[in-house]
């Protein structure tokens, strides 16, 4: 029990640090080499505050898979096979993010490369450029929108049939997951912007979703009658948990 109440303060301190590197990272940090025309030339002049933005994302890639990790022994108990896909995805989300982070990387260097030879073939450094801008895009939107969606859909799942934390919080985390995960489609397809007004309405709820659940982890922790029922009974995979109302 004491073991289970550790990993609940684990994964609320991992939620709030993934929150807050993605949030530092997404500060401009990335803008002279992402955004500017001359980008070329801005990313070599700006290489530090690139390769910070670069080190928060990297944070936000060991928070997530953190978070799946230290959650994994429990969710199990419910469900194995749906706790083993959350696992397994998020860490495909974190390699896609970690892509992404290589593409900016390998765009500083190729920007201090264009610095250092003088600008001699410039066209074939805007060839590659763009190309490492383009595999960052769509890094960005499968990591943090659509593979997102699919991993948190899935502990809300076991949350909501478990009971391990509020059901307002596992129906707001299903609603939040359908909504980004909709919200990628729509990026993937050209419908809208990844950085619009639509999308950071329908990214709102699966970051409130993220929060909420962070604050009761660390508060609350999960639900010690359904933690101990699953432990006395020796539950198996996906059977029905009998539990008590929080």
């Amino acid at each position: 029990m004491r073991s289970y109440n550790n990993n609940a303060k684990i994964v609320g301190a991992l939620f709030i640090l993934a929150a807050v590197s993605s949030i530092i990272a997404a500060f401009n940090l990335y803008r002279p080499i992402l955004d500017d025309p001359d980008y070329l030339i801005q990313g070599a002049k700006h290489a530090n505050q690139v390769i910070l933005g670069a080190l928060m994302e990297l944070i936000l890639v060991v928070s997530a898979v953190g978070t799946a990790a230290t959650m994994f022994p429990l969710l199990r108990k419910y469900n194995e096979t749906i706790a083993l896909w959350h696992l397994c995805f998020r860490f495909l989300e974190a390699v896609i993010i970690t892509i992404g982070v290589i593409s900016v990387l390998s765009l500083v260097t190729l920007s201090r490369e264009f610095v250092s030879t003088g600008a001699s073939d410039p066209a074939t450094f805007q060839v590659s450029g763009t190309l490492l801008i383009a595999i960052h895009d769509w890094t960005f939107m499968l990591g943090p929108l659509f593979m997102l969606g699919i991993n948190t859909i899935m502990y809300s799942y076991i949350f909501y049939k478990s009971k391990l934390v509020p059901r307002f919080i596992s129906i707001l985390g299903i609603t939040g997951a359908a909504l980004v995960f909709i919200y990628g489609l729509l990026v993937m397809f050209g419908v809208i912007e990844q950085v619009s007004a639509w999308g950071a309405i329908l990214a709102l709820p699966v970051a409130t979703t993220e929060m909420i659940l962070a604050v009761w982890l660390i508060v609350k922790g999960f639900n010690q009658s359904v933690v101990a029922s699953m432990s006395a009974n020796n539950i198996p995979t996906g059977s029905p948990v009998p539990v008590t109302g929080q």
